[in-house]
């Protein structure tokens, strides 16, 4: 194969509909544009944001999809049953303990304990937040429980 031998698709190049060049090519005279009004005008028609009067879907939209509240802190869910199986011999799990396991992907982001499971043994837990069921079970296991203010 050479340079002059390359071709595109067949039907992938279409030839350009020349309208308005006499009555014998089919789109002559009015070229499609019907007669009179708006749309035969140069530059006529409406644009894609009108409606007829009808109130525009992009100013209907807001309505319908609320919005996102951009101070929101989503917080990464963690269970008393999965920081029972990491099984820690230091019993202190810190954001950096919880990335280092796999449990979390960044010791910056905000995380919260969940009571679901239980505790063997006492540990002392620092998190940006604590169920009251989570509080209850760690403190019966004989840990404790530190508040990390968020933002560290």
């Amino acid at each position: 194969m050479k340079l002059h031998d390359l071709r595109p698709n067949p039907g992938a190049k279409k030839k350009r509909k020349r309208v308005g060049r006499g009555i014998a090519a089919g789109q002559g005279k009015t070229a499609g544009r019907g007669t009179k009004g708006q749309g035969a005008r140069s530059g006529g028609g409406k644009g894609p944001y009108f409606e007829g009067g009808q109130l525009p879907l992009a100013r209907r939209l807001p309505f319908k999809r609320g919005f996102t509240n951009i101070n929101k802190i989503y917080y990464r869910p963690v269970n008393l049953g999965l920081l029972a199986e990491l099984e820690l011999e230091q019993g202190v799990i810190t954001p950096e303990v919880l990335v280092a396991r796999g449990v979390l992907k960044k010791s910056s982001d905000p995380f919260v304990i969940l009571g679901d499971g239980d505790l063997k043994g006492a540990l002392t837990i620092q998190a940006h937040r604590v169920s009251a069921s989570a509080k209850e079970k760690i403190e019966a296991a004989g840990g404790s429980v530190e508040i990390i203010p968020l933002g560290e």
